[in-house]
């Protein structure tokens, strides 16, 4: 005998009693934790074959178990709390995102802010490196249907969702307006003008805001005994909101004859139909008139001609602290209102 006290064999059982973490499993694989989390939701494409089968066989042996100990983590410890959006190039979402950190400040919170460009392959990215740092709630501003959402919905991950609904279950939480009513809003705001005849611009139908403001404005045309043809209806697939407004305004222009007024789904939507109408030189009495959606900060400055939907964004902050709590309800609906600047400058 040597006399030297032996090491003690690493077991599984070893490893669960001490509560083996991510970190660990990720150093003994030689990976990244955000490819450990990948592997243990079962989204691995982005791996190896090779690196997959180390990262299994490292949790094996160190008998990691990542539900229980990372929920009580998010739940008890972090300060973090993640805002993942769709496009941060939109005032409105940017807007959203400051009034959120400002609560979350007041909490003694952190917010940790990613753009997911409106792409599922970002935004799963995004939601498992958020996961690996245990932020306590991760809020989704304008999510779209990807794997990893659908996987961290159905393990209860702490979500919530603003403007847009969750794309593959309706009852998880929810913050915004109502944007069917806000469309049936926008609609009147043309009928009550005597602007019957009017486009409507549009971004990708996957986002319940944009399929309920759509909804809301042909429910109202159609109630008004003036339903809106298929054709009065444009978009463009797979471009900025900026592009479509750009691109809808040049076939109108190309059609002839211009609609009284253009319903904008966004206001980024409006700036780019705006901006191919001013090219085409178009007087201030023949301009149609332009309603937009979000009423973003910067219009009283650089759109004083845009009317607009107002979603609150200073309300926005506190609602989702109130959505953290226990026993909060599922869904927050904030009141929108027109803005009306029919009679503001054509630029």
């Amino acid at each position: 005998m040597s006399g030297k006290p032996e090491k003690p064999a690493t077991s599984r059982a070893a490893g669960s009693e001490r509560g083996v973490s991510i970190r660990a499993v990720a150093a003994r694989a030689q990976v990244s934790i955000a490819t450990v989390s990948r592997v243990v939701n079962g989204v691995a494409n982005m791996a190896s074959p090779e690196t997959v089968a180390r990262v299994r066989a490292a949790i094996t042996e160190l008998g990691y178990r990542p539900m229980s100990a990372g929920r009580s983590l998010r739940q008890r410890q972090s300060r973090l709390v993640a805002v993942i959006a769709a496009n941060l190039a939109n005032p409105a979402m940017t807007a959203i995102a400051a009034s959120v950190e400002v609560a979350l400040r007041t909490r003694g919170l952190v917010l940790a802010l990613c753009d997911s460009h409106d792409r599922a392959e970002l935004q799963d990215e995004y939601l498992l490196e958020m996961r690996a740092h245990l932020v306590r709630a991760t809020v989704l501003l304008g999510a779209v249907e990807s794997p990893v959402l659908a996987a961290m919905r159905q393990a209860g991950e702490p979500l919530i969702f603003v403007n847009r609904r969750c794309p593959d279950d309706d009852a998880q939480p929810f913050i915004g307006i109502d944007n069917a009513k806000a469309g049936c809003d926008a609609a009147n705001f043309f009928l009550g003008r005597g602007l019957a005849d009017i486009a409507v611009v549009h971004g990708h139908l996957g986002s319940s805001a944009t399929i309920d403001r759509l909804g809301g404005i042909s429910q109202a045309f159609a109630a008004a005994g003036l339903a809106l043809s298929p054709e009065r209806f444009f978009t463009t697939a797979a471009a900025e909101h900026l592009e479509i407004g750009y691109r809808a305004a040049d076939a109108l222009l190309s059609g002839g004859t211009l609609p009284a007024g253009i319903a904008c789904a966004s206001d980024m939507i409006a700036f780019g139909a705006h901006r191919r109408l001013v090219e085409a030189g178009l007087p201030h009495g023949a301009m149609p008139h332009l309603l937009g959606f979000d009423d973003n900060p910067l219009n009283p400055w650089v759109a004083p001609w845009l009317s607009s939907v107002r979603i609150p964004y200073q309300a926005y902050g506190e609602a989702v602290l109130r959505m953290m709590e226990p026993d909060t309800p599922r869904r927050i609906i904030l009141r929108h209102e027109i803005v009306d600047r029919s009679q503001g400058s054509t630029g």
